[in-house]
């Protein structure tokens, strides 16, 4: 309960804010961010690399389905040893701390696998439940009927990350995390899983609320904000 009151709070500081005409947030939560977290890349780039996959029940989706909402992506394969597993539970620490505040309703999260002939149904609902995800806003999505077994993998080199096949059923890739805001345009993402999921947390929050220059006016705001819920 302290939990939720302390998020709560969060989300209506920055949402009391000041804000400024413009959709993009601005410059000053890309540098807050990226004084933040060192691996943290701004896009902001008009839209995002369109995609029509199938979720776990084979349902055609679209990333245009989500536009009215902030948009976490990332590219995965359940079978993997390495990176994945921890990136999933990092990805899910994230979305424990904004569903517990009025941002849950805000953010899709999105899994793509890149393994989708392994990855079925039944793995694909036994991975979200080992690693903590919460399907009211996270969904897996895989190749849709008819597409080539290559599709997702193609489409994670569209967003930058290449996953290439090893001898023991592995693929070698990195860890990447994608930010798409609402209306499609493409955020930033961070590269690598060294980072504090509360940065993330609050960059979503900022967002969410259309944060401007107007923060300049309010010194310290992100590690003020941030010590709520330390």
């Amino acid at each position: 309960m302290k939990s939720r009151t302390l998020v709560t709070t969060l989300w209506l500081l920055l949402a009391s804010a000041s804000v400024t005409l413009g959709h993009h947030p601005g410059v000053d939560l890309d540098e807050m961010m990226g004084s933040a977290e060192k691996f943290f890349q701004v896009i902001d780039e008009p839209v995002a690399p369109p995609f029509e996959l199938a979720d776990a029940e084979g349902k055609v989706v679209r990333l245009s389905d989500f536009s009215g909402k902030i948009v976490v992506l990332y590219f995965f394969f359940a079978s993997c040893t390495d990176l994945c597993p921890i990136h999933s539970e990092v990805i899910a620490d994230i979305q424990r701390k904004i569903n517990i505040g009025p941002m849950k309703d805000m953010v899709q999260f999105l899994a793509i696998t890149t393994d989708p002939s392994k990855d079925t149904p039944e793995v694909l609902k036994t991975y979200g439940a080992l690693h903590g995800l919460d399907a009211s806003n996270w969904m897996f999505l895989t190749t849709a009927p008819g597409q080539s077994e290559d599709t997702t993998r193609k489409l994670s080199e569209a967003y930058k990350v290449r996953f290439e096949a090893l001898e023991d059923d592995q693929q070698m890739h990195g860890a990447v995390t994608h930010v798409i805001d609402r209306g499609g345009p493409f955020a930033a993402k961070i590269h690598g899983l060294r980072f504090d999921p509360m940065n993330m947390v609050l960059y979503i929050n900022g967002l969410s609320n259309n944060v401007q220059k107007s923060r300049r006016e309010q010194p310290g705001w992100w590690e003020r904000l941030k010590t709520i819920l330390e």
